[in-house]
């Protein structure tokens, strides 16, 4: 039943434990208390809305940023990993197998701002032997959910006079 909640509350946080009771044959308590114990146990870590920032005047501009890292004796990537996501523009780490060591998620008014951030206080940070910086251009899906409507692509079309 856990996965099956899990599952279902990744596809929409905003289902009522009645929803969910209801999908799953279960009543309302047994639900709230499988619930309970997965924030508990912190499986469920939080609830988010995803956002299309597009739409929005207060837009924002968002970057994934590669960190090699040389990683502490004793502690591997978790220091550094643990000072990046201090900051309060990063939205996710992760730790990258591959060409790189750190995957960071980071967010800005502009572009100069991110640039700036990763200049300043990214590539700054002692184990950090280089950054490469790739600023997202558009959001097509999120956290499972599509963002854009169907648009025309004119890319790759070619007008003759």
């Amino acid at each position: 039943m856990k996965t099956e909640i899990l599952k279902l509350l990744s596809r929409n946080a905003k289902y009522t434990n009645e929803d969910i009771a209801t999908m799953l044959g279960k009543t309302e308590k047994e639900i709230a208390d499988e619930i309970d114990a997965l924030e508990k146990e912190g499986v469920i870590r939080g609830y988010k809305a995803v956002i299309d920032w597009e739409k929005l005047d207060g837009a924002y501009v968002s970057a994934i940023v590669e960190l090699n890292v040389v990683p502490q004796a004793e502690l591997g990537f978790e220091e550094v990993a643990e000072k990046v996501m201090s900051y309060h523009e990063v939205e996710s780490v992760y730790l990258m197998s591959g060409s790189y060591d750190l995957n960071v998620v980071v967010k800005g008014k502009t572009l100069q701002d991110v640039a700036r951030f990763v200049a300043r206080e990214l590539a700054t940070i002692d184990s950090v032997t280089s950054t490469v910086t790739h600023f997202v251009m558009r959001r097509y899906k999120e956290m499972d959910v599509e963002l854009c409507e169907a648009q025309a692509d004119c890319r790759g079309q070619f007008i003759y006079d």
